[in-house]
């Protein structure tokens, strides 16, 4: 077995196109018994810049720690939980840079997509936004709405609802572009993205994005990847 270099380094080429399918997960043990984690792009030991999936078993707990380049997250099942709120399946949540917690679950357990260590020194914003109640737009084609999530100097992160069989224009990623498949399938035209898949496109790639019959529902971050 290759032994991996210290600081870590997975997927940390932002020049590359990256494809993860739910089928490719793997999941690994954290520090912290019943919090488990599928790496999905990683800089660093584990005090990192990443990008992960952490699930948490029923009633687990992870140790208190400090944001020090931020934290961004969306809970994907269960209830996710702190000494502060309570964040149940889709919400949105920005912890700033010197913020700090202690989370805690409870018997639902959950699975939460976490950004760790990429936040500006500028981008103080605390955000919890509950997408449940949160408010959607009219997007720049029919059949798409968006609920708008952050935004900071070219970094623009949203939901985006997919009518079935909806199509969107040809594109350029000007800062590359991230996505989080949360329901239906979405495609361009070069895949099917299911349910769980993550895409990672650079800087100045390019697709022609649509759905079929059972549309889709997307987290989509752009301009954070210059």
């Amino acid at each position: 077995m290759n032994k991996i270099p210290s600081p870590m380094r997975y997927n940390a080429d932002f020049d590359q196109r990256i494809v993860v399918y739910p089928h490719d997960y793997r999941w690994l043990p954290s520090p912290m018994r019943g919090v488990e984690r599928m790496m999905l792009d990683r800089i660093g030991d584990e005090v990192a810049r990443a990008t992960s999936i952490v699930r948490y078993a029923p009633n687990s707990s992870f140790s208190p720690h400090n944001h020090d380049g931020g934290e961004e997250f969306l809970v994907l099942e269960g209830v996710f939980a702190d000494e502060h709120y309570s964040y149940p399946k889709g919400s949105y949540v920005r912890n700033p840079i010197g913020s700090s917690h202690t989370p805690k679950v409870g018997a639902e357990g959950a699975t939460i997509f976490v950004k760790l260590h990429q936040f500006g020194e500028q981008d103080t914003a605390h955000k919890i936004i509950h997408s449940s109640t949160g408010q959607w737009f009219q997007g720049m084609v029919a059949g798409l709405s968006v609920m708008p999530l952050h935004e900071f100097q070219t970094e623009h992160a949203a939901l985006v609802k997919w009518q079935p069989n909806t199509e969107f224009n040809r594109h350029q990623h000007w800062g590359g572009e991230e996505i989080l498949v949360l329901e239906g399938t979405f495609y361009d035209e070069q895949g099917a993205y299911p349910a769980g898949t993550w895409l990672r496109s650079p800087h100045l790639s390019q697709h022609t994005p649509y759905t079929k019959d059972d549309g889709a529902l997307i987290y989509v971050k752009t301009g954070h990847l210059g």
